[in-house]
C-alpha cells in the first residue's frame, strides 16, 4: 500500500529515465512535453541563465515583474517537478492574490522587505514581514500574496514543485475573463450593486 501511495506525494509524475528535454516545437502534449531527441539534446538545454538580470516592472499597475524559469523557457526541466521564477518588486509593490493549483512554493528573499501570506480554507491568514536571507513556505493550492514594504526595490525567487504549476491570479479571474463572469453573479457574491461590478471590470480593460 506504501508503495502504490508514493507518488501521491509529488506534484509532477516521476520521471521514467534519465531527462526528457522538453521539445517545445512538438504539437503532441500529454501532461507535458514530449522529449527531444537524445541526438539533438545539449550541454545548453540544463543551463539557464535567464535569472540573472532584474525584470521589467514599469508595464503593469502591481508593480511586479516575473521571470519564469519553468519548462516554457528552460526545457531541461520537463519532467523534473521544479520550476524556479525570479520576482521583482518595486516599492509598495504587490504580487496579487494568486493560487498555483499544480505546485507549492517556496520563497526566498534575495533583497529588500516583503510581506508575505497566505490564506487557508478554512480563512485564516498567516503572514510575516520578511527579510533578505529568509524563507517561506506557501501550502499547494492556497490564495497568497506579497507586498514589498521596503524603500528599495525586492528581489525574491520562488521555487515550486512543477515545472508548469499554473498560476491563477483572483482579481484577474474574476473581473478580466474571457467571455466575462455576469455583473450579477460577481455581485452577488460581492453583496454590492451590479454598478460597483462593472466599474472594478472597467479598470482592468483588456
Amino acid at each position: 500500500m506504501l508503495f502504490f501511495a508514493l507518488p501521491c506525494f509529488s506534484s509532477d509524475p516521476d520521471p521514467l529515465q534519465d531527462f526528457c528535454v522538453a521539445d517545445l516545437s512538438s504539437t503532441t502534449n500529454v501532461n507535458g512535453y514530449s522529449c527531444k531527441p537524445a541526438s539533438k539534446v545539449t550541454s545548453s538545454d540544463f543551463f539557464y541563465s535567464g535569472l540573472m538580470n532584474e525584470t521589467s516592472i514599469t508595464n503593469n499597475p502591481f508593480g511586479l515583474g516575473v521571470t519564469p524559469g519553468d519548462v516554457t523557457t528552460f526545457p531541461g526541466l520537463n519532467t523534473q517537478g521544479l520550476s524556479i521564477n525570479r520576482l521583482d518588486l518595486a516599492p509598495g509593490g504587490i504580487v496579487p492574490l494568486h493560487s498555483h493549483p499544480r505546485a507549492s512554493e517556496a520563497n526566498y528573499i534575495v533583497k529588500g522587505e516583503v510581506i508575505f501570506g497566505f490564506i487557508t480554507t478554512n480563512n485564516v491568514v498567516y503572514s510575516k514581514l520578511m527579510k533578505a536571507g529568509e524563507l517561506n513556505i506557501i501550502p499547494r493550492g492556497l490564495v497568497h500574496f506579497a507586498k514589498n514594504v521596503g524603500q528599495e526595490k525586492a528581489f525574491i525567487l520562488a521555487i515550486l514543485n512543477s515545472q508548469l504549476p499554473g498560476f491563477a491570479t483572483v482579481p484577474l479571474n474574476l473581473f478580466s475573463s474571457s467571455p466575462t463572469i455576469p455583473n450579477d453573479i460577481l455581485a452577488k457574491n460581492f453583496q454590492v450593486n451590479e454598478s460597483v461590478m462593472a466599474s472594478i471590470k472597467s479598470k482592468f480593460g483588456n
